[in-house]
């Protein structure tokens, strides 16, 4: 069996359940950056100690 978690203890298998607040689509994991990145938003949600902060006010809007 794999292990599919990744530091700072974010779960890549929530991303199969997790969908953008704004336009319902899916998202994509930045690890680098540790965010949740919805393109059709422009907007990257910050994962903080593990857990996806999917609240638009706490997101910061992409370049």
């Amino acid at each position: 069996m794999t292990n599919d978690v990744t530091e700072p203890g974010f779960d890549r298998r929530m991303l199969e359940a997790l969908v953008c607040p704004e336009t319902r689509a899916t998202l994509e994991y930045d690890a680098a950056k540790q965010e949740l990145i919805s393109r059709g938003a422009g907007l990257a949600f910050p994962i903080r100690n593990g857990i996806p902060v999917m609240l638009v006010d706490e997101a910061r809007t992409l370049d």
